[in-house]
C-alpha cells in the first residue's frame, strides 16, 4: 500500500500518486504537494513559518500568541505598578 507523505513547504498530506518529487545533488528529498509551494521555496527562498498561507505558520503562529499573550500581560502588570 503507498505511503501518504507531507509536503515540505506547506505542511498539507499529499496523496499517493500526486504532488512532485524534488532532490539536490547533496540528496536531500523535498515532497510538494504542487507548485506553488515548490515555487516559493526553492525559486524565491521563502520560509514555511514566514508564509500565512502554509499550516506550519498557524502552528508557530498558536505558540507565538501564546507565550506573546504571557508576556503582554506581565507588561501590563509592570506599566501598572509603574504608574502607581
Amino acid at each position: 500500500m503507498p505511503e501518504s507523505r507531507e509536503c515540505t513547504f506547506c505542511g498539507n498530506p499529499i496523496e499517493p500518486g500526486t504532488g512532485t518529487l524534488n532532490i539536490k545533488n547533496s540528496g536531500q528529498v523535498f515532497h510538494f504537494c504542487n507548485s506553488k509551494c515548490k515555487k516559493n521555496m526553492m525559486e524565491l527562498g521563502r520560509k514555511a513559518r514566514e508564509t500565512r498561507w502554509t499550516k506550519r505558520h498557524a502552528q508557530d503562529k498558536a505558540i507565538r500568541t501564546y507565550t506573546k499573550g504571557e508576556d503582554e500581560e506581565e507588561g501590563k502588570k509592570k506599566i501598572l505598578k509603574k504608574e502607581d
